[in-house]
């Protein structure tokens, strides 16, 4: 902290020297002694000269001097702290990437590998509320299961569908996993972590991490011991080798190790307690302050705390003399316990020596939104207190009162979290027409379209066919074999039809968007 220390305007600094020049220059001129003393004798000088006991030895110009010297740091703005936008995000995405390959069912981690992994994403997702969360599998081939989401509920349901055998393709391709979560996470603008949860790195993927200069932080979590233990392919039924014994799959330690010293990765493995997960949250927040450390953020300018023994100096000067009463300094202590009844947050004395959006920001970097938005008198920095405070109703009506750029972005922010869509789209295309090109809105408005899009296509998924309608195309086959002819039922075959899809659960539902996704050619 003490290294951070520095000076954001520092030329205002050479007011000191004028204000310690101020004060030799008036001394030398009121000093009697130095004025007359080329004139009159040394010896007479003496005598002639009045001593007042030593009470005139401070002068009126030294509180001006100290007053001009306060002013003066105050100006140049010392600071060794940062602080972060307001809108930049509290908490770093976090994409979990779990590898799916069958030695996750290995047993010497009590139930399994794989459904210690899914405990522990439980304990992350308690630790981090609100925060979003993206989930990935991978065996020999990568799949997203869920995008960054601030949905708890819905990414625990999602792993808790995770099973080895829904992977259409075998093996472990960490390089590929890796490459479909960083492309995922491309367009996103805060820095986030990616954590792997997996029993192995095979030795071609080190290079794929050792490559890695993104913004996001890469973890690994090894899930499994070095002893190993049987690889569990059903109740009662394990993994053998060709020979029938059983197969024992072990966490190689050391090669993740190597991986640790051979690239930036931390590298840890699971515990029986929560200290690994306390580590990986700790890890997360330390690169999110780092990375915003880095670019995103802003010195904060404490020089106007210089302004109150400024202020205590210049309260001098209303009277003649040197002297304050006693009278004075108890008025003005308990003027300043006596609130406003008006505004419960300031005082009389507060206003007098703080603006309204002055006592906000105090309020504001305290945490208390609510009471630095009940202050502020600028409409942005009291939306943006309703805003941190969850009140995105009263966000989006004070920023309402604002045309800029700005001001219309943030109200798409404040009313995606109220669920209005489409009045969230208006306001991210009004922003980007007052500022072309803003890629935070570009973002912000392509996320919310295909939000829009996804509930459109659920909806029209949803509603069931009528069986009576006309088909789009009748084709006969007059070529090939025909088959018996009968009749169809249509209502109780679309009936049926919905029952199967009913039934279908999260797990077979990831196995056939996975088994699709591994036929598609590579992009």
């Amino acid at each position: 902290m003490i290294a951070d220390f520095h000076f954001l305007r520092p030329w205002w600094l050479l007011a000191i020297v004028a204000a310690l020049a101020l004060a030799w220059l008036v001394s030398r001129r009121e000093d009697v002694r130095s004025r007359w003393r080329d004139i009159i004798a040394p010896r007479l000088l003496d005598h002639l000269i009045l001593d007042g006991g030593g009470a005139g030895w401070f002068r009126p110009v030294y509180l001006v001097s100290a007053a001009i010297i306060l002013g003066a740091i105050s100006a140049a703005g010392p600071t060794f702290d940062r602080e972060r936008s307001p809108f930049v995000d509290d908490k770093a995405p976090l994409a979990m990437v779990i590898d799916l390959s069958q030695t996750m069912d290995a047993t010497d981690i009590s139930p399994t590998r794989l459904e210690r992994a899914k405990l522990k994403v439980q304990d992350l997702l308690k630790r981090r509320p609100g925060a979003r969360t993206a989930v990935f599998a991978y065996a020999g081939s990568a799949h997203m299961v869920l995008p960054l989401t601030d949905d708890a509920s819905l990414v625990q349901t999602y792993v808790n569908a995770l099973a080895t055998h829904i992977m259409p393709v075998a093996g472990k391709d960490t390089r590929r996993a890796l490459e479909t979560v960083e492309s995922a996470l491309a367009s996103e603008d805060t820095p986030g972590t990616i954590l792997f949860m997996t029993d192995g790195v095979e030795a071609g993927a080190a290079d794929a991490f050792a490559k890695n200069a993104g913004d996001d932080e890469i973890m690994i979590l090894g899930i499994g011991t070095a002893a190993g233990g049987p690889v569990k392919t059903g109740e009662g039924r394990y993994l053998t080798d060709s020979s029938g014994a059983r197969v024992i799959a072990k966490l190689d330690v050391d090669q993740l190790e190597e991986l640790r010293s051979a690239s930036s990765v931390q590298v840890a493995t699971v515990t029986l307690d929560d200290s690994d997960v306390d580590w990986i949250e700790r890890r997360i927040r330390t690169h999110l302050e780092q990375k915003q450390a880095e670019g995103q953020t802003r010195w904060r300018d404490l020089g106007w705390w210089l302004t109150i023994p400024v202020a205590a100096i210049a309260a001098l000067w209303f009277r003649r003399g040197w002297s304050v009463h006693w009278a004075g300094g108890v008025l003005f202590v308990l003027a300043l316990a006596v609130p406003d009844h008006s505004n419960a947050q300031t005082s009389p004395v507060m206003d007098m020596w703080l603006t309204h959006d002055q006592q906000g920001r105090l309020a504001f970097d305290r945490g208390d939104y609510p009471a630095a938005a009940a202050l502020f008198d600028d409409p942005m920095w009291r939306g943006v207190a309703y805003y941190r405070s969850g009140d995105f109703a009263k966000a989006v009506d004070a920023f309402a009162q604002v045309q800029s750029a700005e001001s219309y972005y943030n109200q798409g922010n404040a009313l995606a979290h109220l669920d209005r869509l489409p009045d969230a789209v208006s306001s991210y295309r009004q922003a980007l027409k007052l500022r072309a090109g803003w890629q935070q809105a570009e973002a912000n408005l392509a996320a919310i379209e295909k939000l829009i899009a996804d509930r459109k296509k659920d909806e029209e998924d949803q509603q069931p066919q009528d069986p009576n309608q006309a088909p789009d195309q009748v084709q006969f086959d007059d070529k090939g074999k025909k088959g018996k002819e009968g009749t169809v039922d249509a209502a109780q075959q679309s009936a049926e039809m919905w029952m199967r899809t009913i039934q279908v659960t999260p797990t077979d539902l990831l196995a056939r968007r996975f088994a699709i996704e591994s036929k598609e050619p590579d992009k």
